[in-house]
């Protein structure tokens, strides 16, 4: 198997996941994008490991191990992102990212606050 094929799909994989996470306004489809680009880097990760052991009678295999550390935090990355999600859906009513954009809690992030120092 030649490394240009794995390449070409990990990159069209990493691709597809930056316009998603640059293109999409739900906080979901964005987490998802990001699932994409983290596999793109696994499939880089594996096919280069095997075209090295290949290549240097490498027996060490350090590419699929960082694959699945690469796994791991992926998987801790998606259910931190899914709980903090949930938690701004319940308090907030939506996950559209553009609406979630003035996060601080305080006097000046009330919805009228702009409104009221732009007409003083």
């Amino acid at each position: 198997m030649h490394l240009a094929y794995p390449a070409v799909l990990s990159a069209l994989l990493f691709c597809t996941g930056l316009y998603g996470v640059l293109a999409r306004r739900n906080a979901i489809l964005v987490l998802m994008s990001v699932e994409l680009m983290l596999n793109a880097v696994n499939l880089n990760l594996v096919a280069f490991d095997v075209w090295l052991s290949r290549a240097a009678r490498d027996t060490l295999h350090s590419g699929q191990a960082l694959t699945l550390f690469t796994i791991a935090v992926a998987a801790a990355e998606i259910g931190i992102g899914l709980a903090i999600v949930l938690a701004v859906y319940r308090n907030r009513g939506t996950s559209d990212i553009d609406r979630l954009r003035d996060t601080a809690e305080g006097p000046d992030a009330a919805p009228g606050a702009e409104k009221a120092e732009a007409t003083a």
